[in-house]
């Protein structure tokens, strides 16, 4: 199969900070096109996943990394994989245990047959198109079972979007200790940072927008989707300009 330049970005802090903006967009933008702008989950599912598909198509044609088309591909499929979830909840009656099961279940077998075909989960080498699809199969069912997962949780233990922004957090720091210290395997440590992302950006994004009734700043949806918006174009184009780094790195925080 043809190789390509890497067509991921390198795992740095910026990846990281970036990373965490999409995920709370994905929450954000979710609810405001739904609710506020009154589209409903399924004609904002529709809307996004074609937003999503056509991305996609260019991102998949690309021949090397490149920030902008990158991370707006991230950016949609951080609210489809919101609203994938929010449609089997809501919509359909479906449990949060359920749906945590289904995902991770979904999640473990792209992982067998990504490492099937081609003996490494690593994003330091999504060099081909069969390996980007893999690649991109893999992201959309972090951001869904993050969160069903993270909805759980938060439900489960009644922590309140404050602490459950905190657990989420301290699990992600917990995680770069070991992968720092402990020796914890680089891959296994990059999957898990980057499901966990999915619930903090989620808790840090109903932290701002949900009512002060319900343990939030109440912030406008659009206002706070506005801010990340603008902040991650503003850090992709700080990106662009840099000199292109054709080489992800496994590590899951900056070295």
């Amino acid at each position: 199969m043809k190789q390509m330049l890497n067509k991921v970005p390198a795992v740095t802090l910026i990846f990281w900070i970036i990373k965490i903006m999409a995920t709370t967009v994905g929450e954000t933008a979710a609810d405001f096109l739904s609710v506020k702008l009154k589209l409903g989950l399924t004609n904002t599912s529709y809307i996004m996943a074609g937003l999503l598909v056509v991305a996609l198509v260019f991102q998949l044609r690309a021949k090397r990394y490149i920030p902008a088309l990158y991370w707006t591909v991230v950016v949609f499929i951080s609210v489809v994989g919101t609203l994938i979830s929010d449609n089997l909840v809501d919509n359909l009656g479906v449990s949060l245990v359920t749906t945590t099961i289904i995902f991770a279940t979904s999640l473990v077998v792209v992982f067998a047959l990504w490492y099937v075909r081609e003996k490494t989960l690593s994003v330091h080498s999504i060099q081909t198109t069969r390996r980007e699809i893999f690649y991109w199969s893999a992201i959309l069912f972090t951001f869904a079972l993050g969160t069903s997962a993270g909805d759980l949780i938060g439900e489960s233990l009644g922590l309140g979007y404050p602490l459950s922004a905190l657990l989420f957090g301290g699990l992600i720091a917990a995680t770069f200790l070991a992968y720092r210290y402990l020796n914890l395997n680089a891959v296994l440590a990059f999957w898990t940072a980057y499901i966990l992302t999915r619930p903090l950006g989620a808790s840090l994004g109903d932290l701002l927008t949900q009512p002060a009734k319900a343990g939030g700043l109440g912030v406008s949806t659009m206002i706070i989707s506005g801010i990340f918006l603008t902040s991650i174009v503003l850090l992709v184009g700080y990106l662009s300009w840099q000199p292109q780094q054709s080489s992800a790195a496994d590590a899951p925080l900056a070295e």
